[in-house]
Formats: structure tokens, sequence, C-alpha cells
């Protein structure tokens, strides 16, 4: 990187913090971009002038507001809720509704903002959002939840629609949580549309959409495992989470004849060496769906280790597929994952993997599948639940798979376009961050001031 650059890239991340403080993982985010951004940006001087950068990291809407809801005793509970409307430069916002107790602004900016990029390298018309509420789910009952988000979409109605911004569900909100959200907006509106993704099949829900992220995140890792003429048939595979990105990232992993060994959750990690078959992914779904308990039980189950408190990066692997949360995984567990003869990592979670662990991973010229191009299977299938609400029709199964398959192909090859080195290196993060703004960024010089 040349010194000039790089004096503007400290600019202009200097004016980003000052104006939004307190806000790293938005920092995080962006920095990100903007390195990969810098040369290229050099070399199109039109986005500059036009200051698309400037633009793109400014949400156009943000939206807060309060949440009060009664508990099972009878007393009042007052959560904050959030909607950042990021872009809509080739579509309507689109992107996730994150309960949980670390939700806050910039968390929300981050996620959003990589939505944006994400979103358009999906080819779908949809542009960039994210939500939430600080809100834990974690141990309230089923009325509980259903209180909440009653109250939490009696003020998001007014600022969500199918052709404005369509939500969908992340962290702490699943299909319980969606249903209730949309029987409250189809209340409140008195109309049946696609305003929400990730819907129970029976009211206009997608086949594919809870499988979706797992499944694309493993789909994306095959694509670049292909580059090298390899395949997941025979190897060990370290995946953190035990939610839903995690479970189905280990059924498409052991669907394509490799050994799923660890799952985790925010106590610790079990270790597996037998590889977690599909009885005993059964049972997680069931432990972790149903009765929302801890993956120790699984350990205590099976008779397998269990490691409190850590992550499983220490374990020996040749794959990785991060499917927690962001900040997993730091840079010294990325150099022992190396060591350990892990050659790619495929990021099912947003953001898993600190800078320090992404360079790692570059310096080291591993296949390392950032979350804006690997996870976006999740928002893909959303993308196609939009169109068969629109159309009224419900595709099937082998459809839907086949489409997410075809998508995950496409965001390969935006990648390599993007970000193939001079030696033959694919830099993905690089291939996915420019191959994600040139769409976003030619949409906004078209249209103009906005």
């Amino acid at each position: 990187m040349s010194h000039t650059s790089s004096l503007g890239i400290n600019a202009f991340m200097a004016e980003l913090i000052a104006k939004n403080p307190a806000e790293p993982e938005f920092h995080q985010a962006v920095h990100e971009v903007v390195e990969s951004l810098d040369s290229f940006l050099d070399e199109n001087p039109k986005y500059k002038h036009a200051r698309i950068l400037e633009r793109i990291v400014e949400p156009e809407r943000i939206i807060m507001f309060r949440v009060p809801w009664v508990n099972d005793k009878g007393e009042m509970c007052v959560n904050r809720g959030y909607r950042i409307e990021m872009n809509s430069a080739i579509g309507p916002y689109k992107g996730g509704l994150r309960f949980h107790p670390t939700v806050n602004l910039g968390i929300l900016k981050f996620l959003a903002f990589e939505q944006v990029f994400k979103n358009s390298l999906t080819t779908l018309p949809m542009g960039g959002g994210k939500g939430g509420s600080d809100f834990d789910p974690k141990g309230k009952s089923d009325n509980e939840v259903m209180r909440f988000c009653q109250s939490f979409m009696t003020e998001l109605y007014r600022h969500i629609g199918p052709n404005t911004d369509v939500p969908a569900g992340d962290i702490g909100v699943g299909g319980r949580e969606i249903g209730f959200l949309y029987g409250q907006y189809k209340r409140i509106k008195n109309e049946f549309t696609g305003v929400l993704t990730g819907k129970g099949l029976n009211y206009g829900g997608s086949v594919i959409r809870p499988e979706a992220t797992g499944y694309g995140t493993v789909y994306f890792a095959q694509e670049m495992l292909s580059t090298r003429q390899d395949s997941f048939k025979g190897k060990t595979v370290l995946v953190s989470g035990s939610g839903n990105v995690a479970q189905f990232a280990v059924e498409k992993v052991t669907e394509l004849g490799g050994k799923v060994v660890t799952l985790s959750d925010s106590s610790g990690y079990i270790y597996d060496p037998e590889g977690i078959d599909s009885d005993k992914l059964k049972f997680v779904m069931y432990l972790k769906n149903t009765k929302r308990a801890r993956i120790k039980e699984y350990a205590d189950k099976y008779g397998v280790k269990y490691v409190e408190n850590e992550r499983p990066w220490g374990e020996k692997g040749e794959i990785a597929l991060p499917c927690a949360t962001q900040n997993e995984l730091n840079e010294v567990e990325a150099i022992k994952l190396v060591q350990n003869g892990c050659y790619c990592v495929s990021e099912g979670a947003n953001m898993p993997s600190t800078p320090e662990a992404v360079q790692h991973f570059l310096d080291k010229r591993i296949l390392f599948g950032p979350g804006k191009a690997a996870n976006a299977g999740g928002v893909a299938v959303s993308g196609l639940e939009m169109t068969q609400n629109s159309m009224r029709i419900s595709w099937t199964r082998e459809e839907v798979d086949q489409r997410l398959q075809v998508i995950m192909k496409s965001i390969h090859d935006t990648c390599t376009q993007y970000g193939t080195k001079d030696d033959g290196f694919i830099n993905y993060v690089d291939g996915a961050n420019i191959g994600g703004f040139v769409k976003v960024a030619d949409s906004m010089l078209s249209q103009g001031a906005v």
C-alpha cells in the first residue's frame, strides 16, 4: 500500500470514528472494506469524485425505539429496539433482526454495512439493513417472547414493508419469533404480504431457508477447495457454534464426506473424535432448538471431551467453519489452526475472525472465505422467499437447493474475478469487498445525489 493512500485511509477512518464513537465493530468492518478498495478507487476515480465511500458508510436511516412489555410475573420490562436502513440502491432493505443482550447501535451498524455488500454479491435485488433489540429470549417463556415480539412489531411495522424493508431472523430470532412478529404485523396492517422472511412453510416460508446459511457456507468452502482440486471427502472439520448455522453446516459437511468433530456455545466446546453423525446431530437439534440447553449435555451423553470457556480452534482439522458470532477467532487461535494443518476457513458467522486472524490466514495463503461471501446463502434464500411470496408460489426443495448452489458459485466467481492476484492467489476478502461494492456504487452513481 502506498504511503499516500494509507494516509487517505487513516484520514477517512479518523473522520468515521469521530462521527461514530464507541462503535468498534462498525469501525472494524468499514476499515476492512476501505483497505480492500484502496487501489481500486485510485484506478476508478469516478467513485471518489462522487464520494461514494462517504455516502455508503452513512446509514440512509436509523430507527431507535423503546419496547415495553409485561413478563409472566406481571412486571413491566423495557428494552430498546433498532432498525438500521443502510442502503437501498439496488433494492428494498434486507437483513436480519437480532435479539441478544449485546445488541447495540455499533454492532447493528457493522452488520447492516456488511449486509449491503453481501446482498449485492447474491445477484438478487436487495439493499442492506439490520435490526434487533437487547432483549434476551434465553430463559423466557413462549408467552413472554410473544408479548415482547408483539410490542416490538407495534413500532417496527410503520417502517417496513414488502417493497421497503424486509427483515428476517438472526441470533435469537428463529421460527418462533418470526411467527409472533408476522402475526402482529398482519394484525396491524390487515394484509398478508411477504414482509418478513424465515416464515413457517405453511404461511409463506421457503424450503431450505433454515438450512441456507449453513449449507451455503459449506458450498462456498467446496468451491474454494475445488480451485485446488480438493473436496470435503475424508477431511476433519472444526465447527463453532451450535445454533441454526452450525447445525446445518454439520449436516452438509457429513453429506459431502467430511467429519465434524467440534461444536460450541457460550459456555465451552465439545470434541468428538468419532465425528458428529446424523443421529448425534438430531440430538444437538433437540438440545438446542427444543430443550434450549447447553452443549455440555452432548459431552455427558456421548462421553466425549468438553472444554469449559474455550473455543474449538486449538483442535486439529483441515477445515474450519466459524459459525458462532463476531470476533470469535483471534490471531493466536489462527496461528494454532494453521500450525495444526488447517488450510481452509469459511465463515458461517458475520466477521467471526479478528483483523489480525484474517491477516494471518492471508499471509499463510490459505483458502479464506469471508462472511459476506461465505455466509450469503441465508440472505440469498430469503431473497428467493421474497420472489416466491411476490409470485404466490412455492418451489420444491430441489429447486431452492439448486438455486442456492448456483448463487454460491456465482459469488465465488465474483470473488475470483476481483480477488485473483498476479501470482494466482485468490484473496477472497478483496474479491468480496470490491465485487460487492461495484454493483451498489454503480447504482448509486446512476441515481444521482441520493
